[in-house]
């Protein structure tokens, strides 16, 4: 069959179809888990909390885990647990979710962004040293859409002027540098289970350190800064940042499924790769660092703006499609009138302003079939024929 019959064959097929741009895999096992639970009457954080935490230990090599609601909950937990505060600066990318840098606002810190790199998106370390000062504490540093940031460069400048590093490492777990996994690289690791996640429990995060005393910070601001040894003395401002047992439990059953999702994640970028390969330079795939190896929790592609293509026209005509993308992020954070406020505006940081108006995520959940991915790739051949 030729490639424009099989394009037709599968466009009629998959017309009324809606490809999109995750989907949570939700089995017999995360419900009968769930079950189990509410069957226990402990439903809020204990047992499959304690036993998330343990199985991260373990997953990492780390010492500590502290479970926790959202990302902004234990991103601002990490900072807290370094004593990071008033007065205090916070080197992060503009090109993130906003919660990266609303911790940092939370722990009465300042966020000072610093512009990424263009092929990889993530903070650009031969920007970082121009923005240290006396108040500099600490560098969070997001491995965004599934890949690890440059950890050598920026270590080398964290040990120069005695700064931590936080990791963001929301979309990168099971990600590694140089061979290395994400979690040995840095001071602090928080990683995210949010329902869109390679692996998910609907909203969860978890902070994982060698760090004792960050540790123990962790787990009392979660529980209103009570200590586990004296419950109902409260020590300093804390907050309810803690995860129930019923999340915990879907959380416990995805950990299985870890090692399968991401590999049928790469399955399906490494297909995208190899048929979209010949579109470049107007359809750029994701950049790979060498040694790395992605676990694509989004699968982003640069679409480079002309007068007769641009982002925004190719994802209405994949929408048009039934195939749904997402940008990620259309709006660089210290465009916010929140950051904004904090002398920022226009032009700042170009990079990151350029990055929003070219990225686009396509589906690479592990749901889709291989017919799906063809029927995408098919898609945006398509458009960029037609123009």
């Amino acid at each position: 069959m030729s490639f424009f019959k099989k394009l037709l064959s599968l466009f009629i097929k998959k017309q009324s179809y809606y490809h999109l741009i995750s989907k949570p895999i939700i089995g017999k096992e995360e419900i009968d888990a769930v079950v189990r639970v509410l069957r226990s009457w402990t439903v809020a954080q204990w047992p499959e909390v304690g036993q998330l935490e343990k199985s991260f230990c373990e997953l990492t090599g780390r010492k500590y885990a502290v479970a926790m609601n959202s990302g902004t909950a234990v991103i601002h937990a990490a900072l807290y647990g370094l004593w990071i505060g008033q007065w205090d600066e916070v080197i992060c990318p503009p090109f993130t979710f906003v919660a990266t840098a609303n911790a940092v606002l939370m722990a009465w810190a300042t966020p000072v962004f610093c512009d990424i790199n263009q092929d990889d998106y993530m903070i650009n370390p031969k920007m970082i040293e121009a923005k240290i000062t006396e108040k500099t504490k600490a560098i969070i540093a997001v491995s965004l859409y599934g890949q690890v940031f440059r950890y050598d460069e920026i270590k080398k400048i964290a040990d120069t002027y005695n700064l931590k590093i936080i990791e963001d490492a929301a979309q990168s777990i099971w990600a590694t540098y140089k061979w290395i996994p994400s979690w040995w690289l840095g001071d602090v690791w928080t990683f995210s289970l949010y329902a869109t996640k390679n692996i998910h429990c609907a909203e969860w995060w978890i902070l994982v350190t060698d760090d004792e005393e960050c540790y123990e910070k962790a787990k009392m601001i979660r529980h209103h800064w009570q200590s586990e040894k004296t419950r109902y003395e409260y020590h300093d401002l804390g907050y309810n940042y803690r995860l129930t047992d019923i999340h915990a439990a879907i959380a416990n059953q995805q950990m299985k499924k870890l090692d399968w999702v991401c590999k049928k994640r790469q399955e399906n970028a490494n297909l995208y790769n190899s048929w979209l390969a010949d579109l470049y330079p107007i359809i750029q795939t994701p950049y790979l660092h060498e040694g790395n190896m992605h676990v694509y929790h989004q699968y982003v592609i640069k679409i480079l703006s002309q007068d007769w293509y641009s982002r925004d026209w190719l994802m209405q005509y994949l929408k048009d499609l039934n195939i749904w993308c997402g940008v990620y992020y259309p709006k660089p954070l210290h465009l916010h009138p929140h950051f904004s406020r904090i002398w920022y505006s226009k032009w700042d940081f170009p990079v990151s302003e350029q990055a929003s108006q070219e990225v686009l995520s396509l589906p690479v959940h592990p749901l889709l079939s291989s017919d799906d991915i063809f029927f995408i790739i098919s898609a945006i051949k398509s458009y960029v024929n037609k123009h």
